[in-house]
């Protein structure tokens, strides 16, 4: 589709809705399979959106995104709207929106563990990733350093195993937070990850100029 709003992070949702980061003007999309498209959200109590930059969805529909700040060149007004770069929860229908956390630097990635009932955040600005229970009401609970590294795209295997994305390719680790490996991508960054396939075991890799895929050994959820 074009224009796609320069679409960032992206979630289907147990319906088939796609859900995109749209943050050419700091929305949310719902973009429908003939390529049209309705906006969700864009501002948060009054003042519009940083950018939401990623996104994932629970079970029930709720949506958790990240809302960093990043100028872009376009811009005439790059005054930063909102006072903080935080990370919401929205619910299903795009009505409410609560802050869930607003002590990051520059939140980017995200993904969550929804049989753990976990979720996981990266904070890019403070090279560092964490982990927080996600409690019965959605609210975010319980945080935790996962690991001492930032991501742009993240994504998780039915292992529990976190796959996060910078300059060197992306760097896999375990349910423990323990690095396991770091798959080299021949490109200055990688951004976006995810696991998909037929049968759930190919990683996609979102790289400055190629897409890449590499079979795995484990299975995404």
């Amino acid at each position: 589709m074009k224009p796609a709003g320069r679409s960032n992070g992206m979630f289907f949702t147990r319906d088939d809705r796609l859900i995109a980061c749209a943050d050419e003007k700091n929305e949310m999309w719902e973009i429908h399979p003939d390529g049209s498209h309705k906006v969700l959200f864009k501002d948060f109590e009054g003042k519009r959106l940083n950018g939401p930059n990623d996104v994932w969805i629970d079970a029930s529909g709720s949506i958790y995104f990240t809302d960093p700040f990043y100028p872009r060149a376009w811009w005439t007004d790059k005054t930063r709207p909102q006072s903080k770069q935080s990370v919401y929860k929205v619910d299903r229908d795009g009505l409410n929106m609560i802050c869930v956390d607003d002590a990051l630097v520059q939140p980017n990635g995200i993904v969550g563990d929804e049989k753990r009932r976990l979720l996981f955040v990266a904070d890019i600005g403070d090279k560092k990733t964490y982990q927080y229970t996600i409690a019965p009401d959605g609210a975010l609970i319980d945080r935790r350093l996962f690991c001492s590294q930032g991501s742009d795209g993240m994504t998780i295997d039915s292992e529990g195993n976190l796959y996060l994305t910078n300059q060197e390719g992306v760097t896999v680790y375990n349910s423990d937070g323990r690095k396991l490996q770091v798959i080299s991508v021949p490109e200055r960054w990688t951004a976006n990850v995810c696991i998909g396939g037929p049968a759930r075991n190919i990683l996609y890799i979102t790289a400055s100029d190629s897409l890449y895929s590499i079979p795995l050994r484990t299975r995404g959820f």
